[in-house]
């Protein structure tokens, strides 16, 4: 005959899952009015990007890229010494 504790391991793994879906059910309920939160994120962050690369990384703001331009992977140089 097989180990009845089993079952019981069973039961407690399935009200674990349980759990975990009805929290992602309660995230959902919350965010539920923006959808697209991180999508809309990412077009802000992008938009600003092309914002600061039009005005050459200089207006206030654009320090945040600094570190990440003036070098052969991206392909962006700017002088801003200036």
């Amino acid at each position: 005959m097989k180990d009845p504790n089993n079952h019981a391991q069973v039961g407690y793994s399935m009200i674990v899952v349980a759990g975990s879906l009805a929290a992602i059910g309660i995230l959902a309920i919350f965010l539920a009015d923006d959808v697209l939160y991180a999508d809309n994120l990412q077009r802000d962050a992008t938009m600003h990007f092309n914002e600061c690369k039009a005005n050459d990384f200089k207006a206030d703001g654009c320090e945040k890229y600094w570190d990440r331009i003036n070098n052969e992977i991206s392909g962006i140089y700017v002088d801003l010494d200036e």
